[in-house]
């Protein structure tokens, strides 16, 4: 077995030690977002990820502002205030102004540009122009939160220099919600195996025809023959083979984030078939060594879409509180409900920590 792209980080940027996955202060929930038009999609990615307990004790620290030396674009310093507004303000509806004004940053718009055309036809919303993020054009939860991650990844590596890859994936973002995925090719003529590793920040499924997230994920899992097409070299065969290609999860992440992806691969319609998740997942099934102890994840976050087609229709999602309540988000609305609410729904992103 060779394997490739798992070198050891050069440098620890964030200690993961430091990461506290609890909540370290209960308190009620925050406050509602006001929606300017059409940025609901806005409202339920920053909803999500200011109830993530250890980014959210993170941002609330302040560790990151008080030693920022970042000119102008710093999308750590917007989280890190939009949080506390959210909160620790006694309002009940905040409007997220500054967050919609720095997204027409071009530092932001060049990363929204570069993620869409890697994953161009795989959203939610496969067909939306690219240009600025505007409260009067509907946008992409999934598409906002990737980006989202991305700007916060770029402001933790500001003046660090000269770091080798590894080292970059050692930011607090990476340590909270980065895993890596293990590829393993096998030639079918001499059945020489290779490993690949790839680091990942969300993994997005595949549902059409898939009754439930564990459905999903053991496709995701599943061999995949690809005898058809000689599109790899063997380094024993020395020549292009064709090979069976096994994806699983090899170092599973603290905040595990799942992208049901709702758009049909050949029609780009809507897949409006609810797809059964659980409170609390086992990944162990889905890793490099399933016979391991079991990995279990608990529920927080959950995005919906609603509406028939992928280009309108809206987004809400539900949270679980530091209270350890349920609430569900819809841009200012914010209500109280309970979990067999919360698995009943039409979900697109869900939201698990270890």
């Amino acid at each position: 077995v060779t394997g490739k792209g798992m070198t050891p980080p050069r440098k620890i940027l964030f200690p993961p030690e430091k990461i506290c996955m609890d909540w370290r202060q209960k308190r009620r929930p925050g406050a509602g977002l006001y929606n300017f038009g059409s940025t609901c999609y806005l409202n339920v990615i920053l909803q999500c990820l200011t109830y993530t307990p250890p980014l959210a004790n993170y941002l609330l620290s302040r560790q990151h502002s008080r030693f920022c030396s970042q000119q102008g674009f710093c999308m750590m310093c917007i989280m890190e205030a939009h949080v506390r507004k959210v909160l620790y303000s006694s309002a009940s509806v905040i409007r997220p102004r500054a967050v919609i004004r720095d997204l027409k940053c071009k530092q932001f718009q060049v990363l929204r540009q570069v993620f869409f055309s890697s994953l161009k036809g795989e959203l939610l919303t496969p067909f939306l122009v690219i240009g600025e993020f505007k409260p009067d054009i509907p946008g992409d939860a999934y598409e906002f939160l990737r980006c989202t991650l991305n700007a916060m990844q770029k402001a933790c590596l500001s003046g660090s220099n000269d770091l080798d890859v590894s080292s970059q994936e050692t930011t607090i973002i990476y340590q909270i919600f980065g895993g890596f995925l293990r590829s393993r090719v096998t030639c079918l003529s001499c059945k020489t195996v290779s490993d690949f590793y790839k680091v990942f920040l969300d993994v997005l499924l595949k549902i059409k025809g898939a009754s439930s997230l564990t459905t999903a994920l053991e496709y995701f899992v599943t061999p995949k023959d690809m005898d058809g097409k000689k599109c790899f070299k063997c380094s024993k065969c020395k020549k292009k083979v064709a090979v069976t290609k096994m994806i699983t999860v090899h170092r599973v992440p603290r905040v595990l984030t799942v992208c049901l992806g709702r758009a049909d691969d050949r029609t780009s319609k809507k897949l409006s078939q609810v797809v059964e998740y659980p409170e609390f997942l086992d990944l162990r099934p889905y890793t490099s060594d399933p016979d391991g102890e079991p990995l279990l994840y608990s529920l927080y976050a959950v995005v919906v879409h609603t509406g028939h087609t992928c280009l309108g229709g809206h987004f809400f999602c539900y949270i679980k509180a530091s209270n350890e309540e349920w609430y569900k988000m819809n841009d200012v609305s914010v209500e109280s409900c309970d979990i067999h609410t919360v698995l009943g729904q039409q979900a697109y992103l869900l939201f698990y920590a270890r």
